[in-house]
């Protein structure tokens, strides 16, 4: 075919023009890029004119891109989640404090170790005395490369990730992020593994700044758990072996390694076999680490286990309730100055005299079983049932399927259950204390009969009602009003109208209202309520709240009529610090537990005691310490000497309704003692009888603790008020006031009641105060809950009163007597002692 065609056989279309130039024809342009990220991306990866190599890099670009965007970003969260973290996490100062943490020593007054506060039960050594082979155990175990890294070894890390995840789970902590956890199990230790790891790494970091790689290792072996409450080495030596840990074998010390994978899984006392081979692991480690020879490994993996478990006891406080206290109040202090109670080595000198806490100690051993036996125990059928429900045997019936009624009669017929919910119903329990009024300091603290068996603490935590021990407030409140000791009242019973038909009436122990005339002292004497109650009515329950808090009740109180029986709950230690405001001529101070502060270097922090407060005038609290002797000179604690008590003494009984509660207060010029006895369980009593009477169960206690140290107490004597007490009557020598001539006293039986021969009543409220329908009586409006006494300037207006009392004698020259009731109003015909409706509340404390 020839190359050119001829003229004749071109398209016309295509030939050229004859009268035309010839143009070369316009190339095609390339279509735009389209808009948008995204579709210009798609247009590069799917334009097929492109070069593929161009596309493909097109691709790989665009992932980099967004690999590293994401990576920015996920190092953005990190950074701000682990900031976010900081502020669960201990400070600086607290890891460096804990990796030199020491424990805070407690001591009695006379410098005897009572106990000490520390985050666990475990007793510190210095490297020097851990064996190198243990902590060449452990590095080779656990971090080869602890002397090369800051804290947080990042090549093991990413290893660790890496057998991981092919199966072969292995943790990336060093020994100083294990640290961490070892340190502060709560902050860092009990969290998701996230923040663990995030918390341990920044932990790490900070404690690795602050600390040699030696000081680490040391806090490491010290704070390390291994089961059995042994917390580091030295424990674990003795507990699994018998041995110091400075007597630890290679092969003893690589099985303590052993169990740092995994302490339950490694225990050696339950899975031998198991902890063996991870042993031997250990030990081969050791000799590929370059640590034993060949002949060194073989011998060590040769020896067997050799475990004799030994578990070590934790330390006993000498003073158990007491330095529990003592806890709970530094405790506090700390909190309010940065100090860590557990790991900054403080020194505390408490108060506490251990021979009078001995003392104590052996005057509840003694007397508390015997009351036991003498007063019993009352309890109803329905309260035992209570308990029973609470047995395992019981919740074992219902989870089988049992109905309640059917799983109660099944525990019911177990006499080994009900024998062992009774004996422990019915222990009869005990709170003491002992305190110099005229320092605070407090001198013995008995909490229960057993802090084993009974840790919960019945004189500074337990309230309970005080029964006639609050009606010391009653008669300090009648002095500052102007009383006197030998004004005379009518014994005779308030009615207060209480609304819908109920009357408060409260009864004497002994029986009822004499209608005759008694002096005050002889009232305060042998505790009659009718008088307390009529003082009370007429003091008002507000007032008489304001004193008992400046004095020292720091309970709240119910503001209504029978808060002068003593209804409204308060603690052994709060009466102990009331008494002796009285004792210490009316000058208050709180009853103190730390007397000193000081740092581990022996700095003094704080000192603690002081001037008290002058709450009472020293008048009226000695006419009311005279009054008091009087309860032990011919009184209702009279039986006190019985006990060998002796020297100048005063004093208060007191019993609640039902004989629930028994107490005593004894006042000594150098020491205020005060006891309450009773059960753990309000529902159960002690039997109805003068033999439940706090005189009969608290004054045994407390009689012969003050007869065993009273010979070491220095010769003092209550000072007496001007015009009281300056001269003895033949008749008894003891007393201040001279003999009972109010002749409604001889018509009863006081040696029966003090002897305990007589015939308990009933119940006041059973009694006394019935339901009493008045169809033509008016019910007021009654708040359901008592008001609350203010615990803000009490002190305060408890001297304006007693200024102005003072002020109302001067002018007088006389004391006045009680007014007569107050007449029955048209709006309230029951009401005799002139109260509000809101004050109408309270029961009686029998």
């Amino acid at each position: 075919m020839p190359d050119k065609l001829p003229p004749l056989l071109i398209r016309p279309e295509t030939r050229p023009h004859p009268l035309r130039p010839r143009v070369s024809p316009i190339p095609r342009a390339d279509p735009p890029p389209p808009r948008g990220l995204w579709r210009r991306f798609w247009w590069r990866v799917t334009d097929r004119e492109r070069p593929l190599w161009r596309r493909a890099l097109t691709v790989l670009g665009a992932f980099a891109a967004l690999g590293t965007a994401l990576a920015l970003t996920g190092a953005v969260v990190l950074v701000v989640y682990a900031m976010s973290l900081r502020a669960s996490m201990p400070d600086t100062y607290q890891l460096m404090a804990a990796t030199r943490a020491q424990p805070t020593l407690v001591y009695a007054a006379s410098g005897e170790k009572l106990t000490q506060f520390e985050p666990r039960f475990r007793e510190w050594v210095p490297l020097d005395s851990v064996p190198v082979h243990f902590t060449h155990a452990l590095i080779a175990t656990e971090d080869r490369r602890f002397y090369e890294h800051g804290g947080v070894d990042l090549r093991r890390l990413v290893g660790a990730m890496y057998y991981s995840a092919r199966g072969d789970r292995q943790g990336g902590s060093t020994i100083t992020q294990q640290l961490t956890r070892n340190l502060f199990p709560e902050a860092i230790g009990n969290v998701g593994i996230v923040d663990r790891k995030l918390k341990e790494a920044m932990a790490a970091r900070q404690i690795e700044k602050a600390n040699t790689k030696r000081e680490i290792l040391e806090a490491y072996v010290n704070t390390t758990p291994f089961l059995y409450n042994a917390h580091g080495i030295e424990l674990a030596a003795r507990t699994y072996f018998g041995v110091p840990a400075r007597e630890l074998s290679v092969a003893q010390s690589a099985m303590f390694v052993a169990m740092l994978k995994g302490p339950n899984r490694y225990n050696p006392v339950r899975y031998p076999e198991r902890a063996l081979a991870r042993r031997d692991l250990v030990i081969s480690l050791m000799g590929t680490n370059g640590d034993l020879s060949p002949e060194a490994v073989r011998e060590a993996q040769a020896e067997p286990l050799g475990v004799e478990l030994r578990p070590q006891p934790g330390e006993q406080s000498l003073a158990p309730h007491f330095t529990e206290m003592v806890r709970q109040q530094l405790n506090a202090w700390a909190r309010d100055r940065g100090y860590d109670v557990e790991r900054d080595g403080l020194v505390i000198r408490t108060t506490l005299d251990l021979g009078m806490q001995r003392q104590a100690e052996a005057a509840v051993a003694e007397r508390v079983p015997q009351v036991a036996r003498a007063a019993g125990a009352r309890y109803t059928g329905a309260t035992l049932d209570v308990h029973l429900r609470r047995t395992p045997l019981y919740a074992r019936a219902l989870a089988g399927g049992e109905s309640p009624e059917a799983a109660l009669r099944a525990v019911r017929q177990d006499r080994a259950v009900v024998d062992s919910v009774r004996q422990i119903l019915t222990r009869l329990q005990v709170g003491l204390v002992a305190m110099d009024p005229q320092t605070g300091y407090v001198k013995a603290y008995v909490g229960s009969r057993d802090y084993l068996t009974d840790p919960f603490d019945h004189a500074g935590v337990a309230r309970r009602q005080p029964g006639s021990t609050f009606k010391a407030f009653v008669y300090a409140a009648a002095l500052q009003r102007g009383y006197s000791p030998e004004d005379r009242v009518v014994d005779e019973a308030p009615e207060v109208n209480m609304g819908n038909g109920k009357t408060w009436r409260p009864t004497n122990a002994g029986g009822g209202a004499s209608g005759g005339s008694v002096r005050l002292v002889d009232a305060l004497a042998y505790s009659k309520n009718t008088v307390a109650a009529q003082l009370g009515l007429e003091i008002g329950a507000p007032r008489l709240a304001m004193l008992a808090r400046a004095m020292g009740i720091e309970s709240e109180m119910d503001i209504v009529p029978s808060l002068a029986l003593g209804t409204s709950p308060v603690t052994v230690l709060e009466m102990v610090g009331a008494y002796g405001t009285i004792a210490n001529d009316g000058v208050r101070r709180a009853p103190i537990l730390i007397r000193r502060i000081e740092s581990a270097s022996g700095r003094v922090i704080e000192e603690r005691g002081g001037t008290g407060r002058q709450v009472l005038t020293r008048r009226d609290a000695r006419v009311l310490t005279g009054m008091m002797q009087e309860v032990i000179a011919r009184g209702t604690g009279a039986r006190a000497r019985e006990y060998g008590a002796s020297g100048a003494l005063a004093g208060k009984t007191g019993t609640t309704q039902r004989n629930m509660d028994g107490w005593f207060m004894l006042m000594h010029p150098r020491l205020v003692t005060g006891a309450w006895v009773g059960y753990n369980d309000q529902r159960v009593t002690f039997n109805q009888g003068s033999s439940g009477y706090g005189g009969r169960t608290a004054l045994p206690v407390v009689a012969s603790f003050f007869a065993r140290v009273q010979d070491g107490l220095p010769p003092a004597a209550f000072p007496t008020a001007p015009g009281f007490g300056e001269e003895m009557t033949a008749e008894n020598p003891d007393s201040l006031f001279g003999r009972i001539d109010d002749p409604t006293m001889a018509e009863f039986d006081w040696d029966a009641y003090l002897e305990g021969y007589g015939e308990d009543p009933s119940s006041p409220r059973e009694r006394e105060a019935p339901e009493i329908e008045r169809p033509d009586t008016p019910r007021p409006s009654v708040d359901p809950q008592p008001r609350r006494i203010s615990r803000t300037n009490a002190v305060d207006d408890v001297q304006r009163n007693a200024r102005e009392a003072q002020e109302r004698r001067e002018r007088a020259g006389t004391r006045p007597q009680v007014p007569p009731p107050a007449p029955p109003t048209e709006s309230n015909p029951n009401n005799k002692g002139g109260l509000t409706a809101e004050e109408m509340l309270g029961v009686d404390d029998g």
